[in-house]
This record gives C-alpha cells, sequence and structure tokens, in this order.
C-alpha cells in the first residue's frame, strides 16, 4: 500500500513558515496536507498557493456550518482556490449540504474547474458518548447517530465523510463501499492519544475500510518527523 494514496498529514501550526518547512521535509513522502482553522485564520489562502506551487494536494478542513447559502457560496470559493477536498458539517441539514454540493458542481463544470471532493463531518472523534448525551442532549448511540449524518451525506450527494474508523464498517455497509472515508484520530501505539476519544492506529484504520487516514500531532511532535512517517509507512506496508 502507497503511503501518499492514504495518509493526510495536519499542519496543526501556527505559523505558514513552519508549515512550509513541514511541507518541504515531508514533501517525498506526503502527497496530500491537511489545513484547518488555526493555520487558515493566521495565513489565509497564501498557505493553499504555497502547497499547489509544490504539487502538493490540500484538504481544506475550516468544516462549514452555517445556513444553506452561506456555505455554498464558502464551497465555491473552496473550488475556486483548486482544494483536492473540504468538508462540510453534516449535522448542518441536508439542504445545507445539497446546496453547496449542487453550487460548487455548477460552478466547476462552467469554469472548467476541478470539482472538489465534499466529505461531511459527523461526530468529531474527540466526542464521547456521555458527551454527546450529557451536553448535546442527543440520546441515541453514537454509532447510530454517525450511521445517520453518513446517510444524510450521502443522500445530499456528498462524495463521503469524516469519521472516526471505528465507524468505517458500519458506515461503508449502509453507504456503500465507494463513499470515502476520512479517518482522522488515528494514533500508532507509540504516539499519545492527546484529546481524542475515538482512536485507531493506522493500520487498523486502513484494514476496517477507510480511504484516507489523518495524522498531525502524531508527527509532527516527534523529535524526527521523517522518521515517524518512515515508520508509518512500514507499518502499513503489508496491508
Amino acid at each position: 500500500m502507497n503511503l501518499n494514496e492514504k495518509l493526510i498529514v495536519a499542519l496543526d501550526v501556527d505559523e505558514l513558515d513552519y508549515a512550509i518547512e513541514i511541507v518541504d521535509k515531508l514533501g517525498s513522502y506526503i502527497d496530500i496536507f491537511k489545513v484547518g482553522l488555526e493555520l487558515f485564520t493566521i495565513a489565509g489562502p497564501s498557505i493553499v498557493n504555497e502547497l499547489h506551487k509544490r504539487g502538493k494536494r490540500v484538504f481544506l478542513d475550516l468544516k462549514f456550518h452555517d445556513i444553506p447559502t452561506t456555505v455554498a457560496r464558502a464551497g465555491v470559493a473552496a473550488a475556486r482556490q483548486g482544494v483536492f477536498m473540504f468538508n462540510v458539517h453534516a449535522s448542518g441539514g441536508l439542504d445545507m449540504m445539497r446546496r453547496c454540493r449542487d453550487e460548487v458542481v455548477n460552478v466547476c463544470l462552467k469554469e472548467n474547474l476541478s470539482r472538489p471532493r465534499i466529505i461531511g463531518v459527523t461526530v468529531l472523534t474527540s466526542m464521547s458518548q456521555d458527551v454527546m448525551k450529557a451536553e448535546l442532549g442527543i440520546q441515541h448511540s453514537l454509532h447510530t447517530q454517525v450511521r445517520h449524518l453518513a446517510g444524510m451525506s450521502l443522500k445530499a450527494g456528498l462524495d463521503g465523510v469524516v469519521a472516526s474508523g471505528q465507524e468505517t464498517v458500519k458506515i461503508k455497509g449502509h453507504c456503500g463501499d465507494n463513499f470515502l472515508i476520512v479517518a482522522p484520530g488515528i494514533r500508532p501505539t507509540w504516539a499519545p492519544v492527546d484529546d481524542q476519544s475515538r482512536t485507531m492506529t493506522p493500520k487498523e484504520a486502513l484494514r476496517a475500510g477507510a480511504d484516507y487516514i489523518v495524522m498531525g500531532r502524531a508527527i509532527l511532535n516527534q523529535s524526527n518527523p521523517v522518521n515517524a512517517v518512515e515508520l508509518i509507512a512500514r507499518e502499513i506496508s503489508a496491508l
């Protein structure tokens, strides 16, 4: 299994120059990098441009969640930036997701743009069953909620979802094998869990059927990030 087709490295850092340094260090191993809220708020579209200059693909992880018109416009803006993939919160509802998807498709056809993959965020991997029930008032199981939001994302025409690797098998069974699963909260056996509640190792997540795995701190917090990536590559090479 080729690492650069499966591993997305999260640039969860607070400096543009440091993010570019990471990309340059890992560039021979990694093809897709995730730009999240912290880095995009600091650097804006310039980080997307820098990644594209280096021939890298961008997963824009801003988790759009607003009224349908606003999310659709944000999705169009992301498409015009040429990102490979972006996400929206599935809990924003069917109309929000569908409007975003439809307007992005229309703009890409009219302007001859490559259509980004649009994926729905189900339940954050930091969320536990107890917190979901006690704080959000959702009384059914966490797995049921993930399955429901994945089904809504499919109905809206999205390409897949962000979900814990622990839910991959159920989502694929419900939405089909071609429905993408992007799995965050991935931790090798040698890395701390940090603030994640529902984690898996890279090998476990890919074996369960995840199409992409997202890793940030587990790599970037190591004294030698390149060595960490090489360890992960060896771990999944036998799959």
